[in-house]
């Protein structure tokens, strides 16, 4: 008879949590999982305000290209309006239904839901706060083998004169009317992504950075080669450009600047960084080690400092992406409970991880910057095409799509494959198990293309060109 109530407690309800408590409960383990289902519902941040919706978001801006470049293929009449309540409400109907799967799939696995705020308490011990039936407090103990702590983040919003008037990705989607003037603050892909696809809806979009260039990190090329795609779609993208100070005025908001000039806005949404999601959880009462921003420091099998307690995903700050939460949590159930029949253990690689950006035009990247190959390789090969699409031949269009390989040149490997472009991400998950592989570019050179396809590109380039162009 186990001493415990549970062999594994799983504390949030996102991808990672869910992953990692549906599969330790079809190991035969006793599993509970607990979430505040009331704020959002089972699948994290990325089924309620996250991927999800956003990509849901995405698609929405993109009809009102489509009917716009019609028009080049023969089709005529007005130009449809967005109902924005309508779009909120479809949304929110997907989120739910999103939600009974997921609530469907832990409970067929055996997996105890429990509603409720948890948190370390005492040794192997968890406590919940949750909310009866009658809307009373109540609070209930268990005790559980291992613990994983699988909550999450959450957007950081710094302190500034105004902070209480600007909304962040968590907000955005459910606003109660459509803001006509939209401020973005923020370079990274998040405050892309929603400058581009409330652009996209038909909000007058001004994106404020006050870095030298948009997503950083991301090769430099990528960079200046979408941030002039986004300028020239509409968006009103300044650099080097930081907010003093966010005022309520009668007509909206007010965004002074640092260099004196000042936006006005309906809305100012706030996309600088996300944290990871640790506060009252009971972290420093257990002893759990963390980084200086709160991150829970784990070890290659995510298992921290204290021996019981795991995490994994965004609440440890590695990567922070859904399918990197999944296979981790796959990484701790087969440490845990052994792998599946016949398989050996899992383990997880972040080299190679593909990432798409949904700004309009995509981005798809897999692999190393020209700069980071430069640094790890020492000499380097680029290949790089530059084209406006067929597609766009006809719609009257002006966007242009930009493909580039990089290359170990001893080795002829390609380390480095970048995209920008209409369905980016489609494209480069294919080439991203090429490169997982280890194709070189004479396998690439070898493969026939799809005529007449974007894709095609990335296995007809021939030519090198220079680096740093």
């Amino acid at each position: 008879m186990s001493p415990f109530d549970f062999d594994l407690f799983v504390i949030g309800g996102g991808s990672g949590g869910v992953r990692a408590a549906r599969m330790a409960a079809q190991r035969g383990a006793r599993v509970a999982l607990a979430e505040v289902l009331g704020i959002d519902g089972l699948g994290g941040t990325c089924v309620n305000v996250g991927c999800i919706p956003k990509k849901l978001y995405s698609y929405a801006a993109h009809y009102a290209e489509a009917a716009e470049e019609a028009h080049g293929y023969g089709w005529e009449g007005p130009a449809p309006t967005l109902n924005w309540q309508t779009l909120k409400a479809n949304r929110a109907r997907e989120i739910t239904r999103l939600n009974g799967v997921y609530h469907h799939l832990l409970q067929g696995s055996g997996v105890t839901v429990i509603n409720g705020f948890a948190r370390l308490e005492g040794e192997h011990g968890v406590g919940v706060a949750t909310l009866n039936a009658d809307g009373s407090a109540g609070h209930q103990s268990f005790t559980a083998r291992h613990v994983l702590l699988a909550t999450g983040g959450t957007p950081h919003v710094p302190h500034f004169a105004g902070r209480e008037h600007v909304i962040t990705s968590d907000d955005v989607f459910d606003l109660p009317d459509f803001p006509r003037r939209l401020v973005v603050v923020g370079g990274g892909y998040i405050a892309c992504e929603f400058a581009s696809i409330f652009n996209g809806l038909g909000a007058h979009v001004t994106q404020l950075y006050r870095g030298e260039q948009i997503l950083r990190g991301f090769d430099d090329e990528i960079r200046h080669f979408l941030a002039a795609e986004m300028a020239k779609a509409g968006v009103d993208l300044r650099l080097n450009a930081g907010v003093l100070a966010v005022e309520r005025h009668s007509d909206g908001l007010l965004v002074r600047l640092e260099d004196g000039n000042t936006v006005a806005a309906d809305a100012v949404l706030y996309a600088t960084g996300r944290l990871p999601n640790v506060n009252g959880l009971g972290l420093e009462t257990a002893g759990v080690a963390q980084s200086g921003q709160g991150a829970v420091q784990v070890n290659s099998h995510y298992q921290t400092n204290v021996p019981h307690i795991y995490a994994v995903g965004d609440v440890t700050a590695r990567v922070q992406l859904t399918p990197v939460a999944l296979g981790e949590a796959m990484v701790v159930v087969d440490h845990l409970f052994g792998p599946q029949a016949g398989k050996p253990p899992r383990a997880m690689s972040y080299e190679a991880i593909p990432t798409a950006i949904f700004t309009h035009p995509n981005v798809g990247t897999v692999g190393l910057s020209e700069a980071d190959a430069g640094a790890q390789y020492g000499q380097v090969t680029l290949y790089r095409s530059e084209f406006r699409s067929l597609k766009h031949t006809l719609s009257g269009s002006t966007e242009r799509t930009l493909m580039k390989l990089v290359v170990d040149t001893a080795t002829d490997r390609v380390v480095g494959l970048h995209m920008v472009g209409a369905d980016a991400g489609e494209i480069v998950q294919g080439f991203a198990v090429a490169m997982k592989a280890g194709a070189t570019k004479a396998q690439f050179d070898a493969t026939l293309g799809i005529h007449p396809t974007a894709a095609e590109e990335f296995v007809t380039m021939r030519e090198p060109v220079k680096a740093g162009r």
